[in-house]
């Protein structure tokens, strides 16, 4: 399976990128626009199809929106004036890992905990409940182990919360939900690859299908 990154650098001219940067609906906007680049009329979930992560991002040079997908998305489905526009493979990247090797890493996710059900009815809980401070910290640590990963550094820093419609059968009854973010920056040592590739492709914890999740790593050497 062959992963694409796709960078994309938003025109400050193009009133469609700056609509969907803007506020907690980036995360709807940006799947919606981001999918757009994909061949229509697939079964279920494009998202899903297509292996589609994303993330906004603010950069020395302004924002960017980052991209992966296990298809190669076609630029030229996006309005003539949203950007600039570069996509690569990342097979060099990802065959490069191996056990030992230290990486940068960056992923912004949507760190939960599920209370059981004798506890959200003692503490009157919600089915869901965001994680902040060093609940997120070690709910980070958790996750970064499941993908292979040996921790060396932490980064915590909270963002914006985004929105997004809950899935549900009922097309008609679509549940908004907001998504709590956390970016996580920091190095760790690989211990898994294999796992780890697993990992990148597939995203981490909730909330991708808004912009949440994409793991991005860089051999310290190659850091960007």
């Amino acid at each position: 399976m062959t992963l694409w990154l796709t960078r994309i650098l938003p025109s400050a001219s193009s009133p469609e990128a700056h609509r969907d940067l803007s506020g907690n609906a980036q995360g709807l906007r940006l799947h919606q626009r981001l999918l757009q680049m994909f061949p229509d009329g697939v079964e279920g979930p494009a998202r899903v199809a297509f292996g589609v992560l994303f993330r906004a991002e603010e950069t020395p040079r302004g924002p960017q929106i980052l991209l992966q997908s296990q298809v190669k998305p076609d630029p030229s489905r996006l309005p003539d004036t949203y950007g600039s526009i570069e996509t690569r493979s990342l097979e060099s990247l990802l065959s490069s890992l191996c056990k030992g090797t230290v990486v940068h890493y960056r992923c912004v996710a949507n760190p939960v905990r599920k209370p059981g059900a004798t506890s959200r009815e003692a503490y009157k809980l919600p089915p869901v409940v965001a994680l902040s401070g060093n609940a997120a910290v070690e709910w980070w640590e958790r996750q970064a182990t499941a993908a292979g990963l040996e921790p060396l550094h932490i980064d915590a820093q909270p963002l914006a919360k985004v929105s997004g419609y809950k899935p549900s059968k009922n097309r008609t009854a679509k549940q908004l939900v907001q998504h709590s973010r956390t970016q996580f920056d920091g190095t760790a040592r690989v211990l898994d690859a294999d796992l780890l590739r697993e990992k990148i492709a597939a995203g981490i914890g909730r909330g991708k299908a808004h912009g949440c999740g994409m793991l991005t790593v860089a051999p310290m050497q190659q850091r960007s």
